[in-house]
């Protein structure tokens, strides 16, 4: 029956990252910086709140945009810390995770031969669900430009048939982000075009040297904002991620969503409120960590003589060319080295075929972690 499948779900593959780390994962002593899990336990306030919603029984429905004290508190929370003003009756929207959000945006924006432009390299969650959705994805060389989609990229990627542009930052694989100018020169060239943006802003919490900006501050009508509590609150398991769109768009965002999942799970939704209200600032104790990690890695990369290495504003990800004298593919770069050195990192080209060349390290482990896989990783690059 294979045959009979939907050809567009045949021609998308899993995940690079993922299948590369189920590659390795059964290697002995293997010291793994793939992926992008905080390596802190959720709070312990939130996981408490998330135990007193089963002993009240909230464990049934809630309303398919979430309930709406939770919807409440996101919009406080992104007011409070982006300035940006949504309201959370009809313009707030709780999901399954970002990855869920980011599928309902793209399945109701996009149409069959829409052209949606994204940065490359870039997270592997974005391209099989445009082309789920009949529509194209048209990656943007950003390696010659500090890993930035500025807008001077995107006007010259501009055709007709642009539906979106996808704004990842900070950036999951490069920690690289865009500063509040580069939105703004963004937000002018888009404004009064009939294109939306997509802000997968999943990472704003996590920004070491200068607050985020939101594109959303400059170009609220035509974007949508993706967030959740996965990075920022180390919950990747509880599965909430937010949605903020103006209601014209909210309106059929919900439409999708409720047929998708029809609601997120009450019980992590009871955790998120805590997390959003209670724990607003939880993390700032995480983020100061990363930052410590961010420095000692950059410090080591130079060390060992590795070559433009980009220094990440936020996110826990370097992105680091191979040396061009070890004549490796990024995929072979990183097997050797996972075989021969035990240490694991996700091959470039697992973000794009504009990746390859590269490989992206996760610096979201312990300190010790972290020391013990550089110090594998330079004798490696030295022998």
């Amino acid at each position: 029956m294979e045959q009979y499948l939907n050809p567009r779900v045949k021609d998308i593959q899993i995940s690079g990252i993922r299948k590369f780390f189920n590659m390795v994962a059964e290697i002995d002593d293997i010291i793994s910086l793939t992926i992008g899990q905080p390596d802190f336990p959720t709070p312990q306030h939130i996981k408490d709140a998330g135990k007193r919603a089963i002993d009240e029984d909230f464990t049934s429905y809630t309303h398919n945009a979430g309930f709406i004290g939770l919807r409440e508190a996101a919009a406080s929370y992104v007011e409070d810390k982006y300035t940006i003003h949504y309201n959370p009756v009809n313009e707030v929207i709780v999901t399954n995770g970002a990855s869920q959000a980011i599928d309902v945006i793209l399945r109701t924006i996009l149409t069959e031969g829409d052209d949606c432009l994204l940065p490359g390299p870039v997270y592997p969650g974005y391209e099989p669900i445009i082309k789920l959705c009949g529509a194209n994805p048209v990656h943007i060389d950003i390696t010659q430009n500090g890993f930035k989609m500025d807008a001077a990229l995107i006007k010259k990627n501009l055709t007709p048939a642009t539906k979106c542009v996808i704004l990842p930052y900070p950036s999951n694989p490069t920690g690289v982000s865009l500063s509040k100018g580069e939105l703004e020169e963004i937000a002018d060239l888009l404004r009064s075009r009939n294109i939306f943006v997509l802000a997968d802003e999943i990472y704003s919490e996590l920004t070491f040297d200068d607050s985020h900006s939101s594109i959303a501050q400059f170009l609220r009508e035509q974007t949508i904002v993706v967030n959740g509590l996965s990075k920022s609150h180390s919950m990747t398991g509880w599965r909430i991620g937010l949605i903020f769109a103006p209601k014209s768009i909210s309106q059929h965002l919900l439409k999708v969503h409720q047929y998708n999942v029809s609601c997120a799970s009450s019980i992590s939704q009871k955790a998120a409120y805590e997390a959003l209200t209670v724990g607003k600032d939880d993390a700032l104790r995480m983020k100061q960590q990363y930052k410590e990690r961010r420095d000692y890695v950059y410090n080591r990369l130079i060390e060992m003589g590795f070559e433009g290495v980009v220094k990440p504003h936020g996110a826990f990800y370097f992105f680091v060319k191979i040396p061009d004298v070890l004549l490796m593919s990024s995929f072979d770069f990183s097997l050797a080295l996972a075989k021969e050195n035990k240490v694991a990192v996700v091959p470039g080209d697992a973000f794009s075929k504009l990746g390859e060349g590269y490989f992206r390290l996760s610096y979201a482990c312990s300190m010790d972690q972290l020391r013990k896989g550089l110090d594998r990783l330079q004798s490696f690059i030295q022998r």
